[in-house]
């Protein structure tokens, strides 16, 4: 039986690759079934248990995941939603002897600090005059139309979405991308979406068009839009 060889610093760099390659962002599976296909693992080192039903590919890919975590490269989400931070979007690969030790001499350090900071007195709110909703609109409303998809993504991501992907291609219908909705155990829903980045209101003959789009090609539409 072939066992699984890699530790779990050797999982970093297929770590950051399948992120890479996901779009920025992507789930334990997501990231765990990249990983697989990036090191062209076969079903028993797949398989090969590290204790109980939890397998050693899973358990390393946990250690990796943090490590990257506390070397900045990474951040997770209350949903257990991955991704890589400005630093990790513009890192490809890592030296594993460094993150080890960065990683390392930073966990005895905290260990080692007494935490005694006093609170900064807050700001007056009233001096911010424009509300947060409309400095976030601002802010989507200036990223490139791909980059407003990759921000769709993850945001589907969090909301409990599998198997989310950007399609990026011209003639789809108005479909941006697709994912799955999983209701309990039993349901999945495909669920294809589109991304708008409107000023105003999205026109009813636009709900036509991608609700045509959608007949066939999935079980539910959804349209993202800052309108």
């Amino acid at each position: 039986m072939s066992k699984f060889k890699y530790l779990f610093d050797d999982l970093f760099n297929p770590v950051l690759e399948a992120l890479h390659n996901l779009g920025g962002s992507g789930t334990n599976q997501e990231i765990e079934e990249e990983v697989i296909r990036i090191l062209n693992l076969g079903q028993e080192e797949i398989n090969d248990l590290h204790r109980g039903s939890t397998t050693k590919l899973n358990y390393r890919l946990r250690w990796a995941r943090n490590y990257l975590k506390n070397y900045g490269l990474l951040e997770r989400t209350s949903r257990a939603v991955w991704a890589l931070t400005p630093d990790g979007l513009s890192t490809k690969m890592v030296e594993k002897e460094e993150v080890n030790r960065f990683v390392r001499t930073r966990n005895q350090s905290t260990d080692d600090k007494v935490a005694s900071s006093k609170k900064e007195p807050m700001e007056d709110e009233s001096q911010n005059e424009l509300a947060w909703q409309d400095q976030l609109l601002d802010v989507l409303k200036s990223l490139s139309p791909s980059g407003f998809e990759r921000l769709s993504q993850r945001l589907l991501r969090e909301l409990g979405f599998n198997d989310v992907e950007v399609t990026g291609q011209s003639g789809d219908g108005g479909i941006d991308g697709n994912g799955g909705l999983k209701i309990g155990s039993v349901i999945t829903f495909h669920v294809a979406f589109q991304c708008k980045r409107y000023k105003g209101s999205v026109g009813s003959d636009k709900i036509r068009e991608f609700r045509g789009s959608v007949a066939g090609r999935a079980d539910k539409g959804l349209i993202i839009t800052t309108g």
